[in-house]
């Protein structure tokens, strides 16, 4: 669903770059030296406003069942998890001054919580794909992959996540509380609707209020939640080398060609469609990557990335700045320090009707990018071959991305993808 490029008080479009990113920011070139992580010259200002709040809800939908399925699955330290994922965000808003969230390595998230992978695997396995993605992004190896990769297939494989995350929306969350479930997800649905792009009422925050009081009328447990007050830091764990051994074969070769495609690729193609005046380089954003996995392992934070999807979803709701990260991240140091303990209720207390809401609109958002190819039937065509394979096969961001690239560089594209008007 598109609007009209945001303007001052006008509606953002989801689909489109916003001149409200860019305020600010003096429009000095980026030092493009050797270095992993060069600072730009200038960046644009943090924003805490209303629009920055909702917009740190964005990604909620996405982060919030992954972390309690792993921290329940590995049997992990909530507060260490909640407070580690939070600081993060708080470092990622700081350094990029973007709506660049962190999340949860989805495959990873995957493999754990089907076969209930022990803590120090999920925890050798972040470090491994650590030093994996600061290898390839010291060897130039991101850069040169980011340079070979056509428009068409990053869009491909920016609408196959897209499909994905919606069938999960409607699939898992949508349905979850059955008939009232449906109600709930209805009047999300119709806020969602009807405030999309206001600035004045962002769509998240009555959404998210709705999904509050819903979760304390129905669902919260007030004895529960104040038993579970205590201030908690996190732990410190100490993966041994048996450990990321087997987390790299289990957890980080599977979930690599993942991020190559959606965390760093498709990431820096979605900055730079938002964000024209911001150059940011994929070796920058596999650097940022790297640092998170090598550090966050030792305090017991999950394995995390950033996204695509939760760059759309940020931007959907009204973040334009790294403020709403932050935010986001606040939220998380809270609940992590006096609120660890009581992790699980305070998830599974707020209903998933209203997350498969914000999850679904996130997942339009981003799916909506597919437009700039869809003049051009042999582009469409490839757009649409890597997302059926990305959203549909085993390894299928890798297949789909190997695939649609060797189809436009060596030519081997059919004249008609589909039917032309002659």
């Amino acid at each position: 669903m598109a609007v009209e490029p945001a303007k001052p008080e006008e509606p953002p479009n989801v689909a489109s770059a916003s001149s409200a990113p860019n305020e600010g920011v003096e429009r000095t070139p980026l030092d493009a030296g050797p270095g992993c992580l060069v600072l730009e010259a200038t960046k644009p200002r943090l924003r805490f406003d209303r629009n920055e709040l909702a917009g740190a809800f964005g990604d909620l939908g996405t982060d919030l069942p992954l972390l309690v399925g792993m921290t329940l699955a590995s049997g992990l330290h909530g507060a260490s998890v909640l407070t580690v994922f939070g600081l993060l965000q708080i470092a990622t808003g700081f350094w990029y001054r973007l709506p660049m969230p962190v999340q949860p390595l989805k495959a990873m998230a995957a493999i754990v919580i089907a076969q209930n992978i022990a803590a120090d695997v999920l925890l050798g396995g972040g470090l491994a794909i650590g030093f994996a993605m600061l290898l390839l992004a010291l060897t130039g190896t991101l850069d040169h992959l980011a340079r070979w990769i056509p428009k068409c297939v990053v869009r491909g494989i920016q609408l196959g996540l897209g499909l994905q995350l919606a069938s999960i929306a409607l699939g898992r969350f949508v349905v979850a509380d059955g008939v009232r479930g449906y109600f709930l997800a209805g009047i999300a649905f119709l806020l969602v609707v009807a405030l999309l792009g206001n600035r004045r009422l962002p769509a998240a925050l009555p959404v998210v209020a709705l999904g509050v009081v819903y979760a304390a009328v129905f669902h919260l447990d007030g004895s529960a939640l104040r038993a579970s007050f205590e201030f908690q830091l996190p732990k410190v764990y100490l993966p041994g080398p048996e450990a990321v051994l087997a987390g790299a074969v289990m957890l980080a070769l599977p979930q690599l060609p993942l991020s190559l495609a959606n965390s760093v690729v498709a990431t820096r193609q979605l900055v730079m469609d938002l964000f024209p005046g911001r150059q940011l380089t994929a070796r920058r954003i596999g650097c940022t990557y790297a640092a998170m996995n090598l550090v966050a392992p030792w305090f017991g934070g999950v394995p995390v990335c950033h996204g695509s999807s939760g760059l759309a979803g940020h931007f959907a709701f009204g973040g334009r700045t790294g403020g709403s990260v932050v935010l986001y991240g606040g939220m998380f140091v809270v609940a992590g320090l006096f609120w660890g303990s009581g992790f699980e209720h305070l998830a599974r207390a707020f209903p998933l009707p209203v997350l498969g809401i914000l999850l679904l609109f996130e997942a339009l958002a981003l799916m909506s990018r597919v437009a700039d190819v869809a003049q051009a039937p042999r582009e469409f065509g490839v757009a649409l071959l890597v997302a059926v394979a990305a959203s549909g096969l085993p390894y299928g961001y890798l297949v789909g991305m190997v695939v649609g690239t060797l189809l436009v560089h060596l030519r081997w594209l059919p004249r008609k993808w589909v039917t032309d008007k002659q």
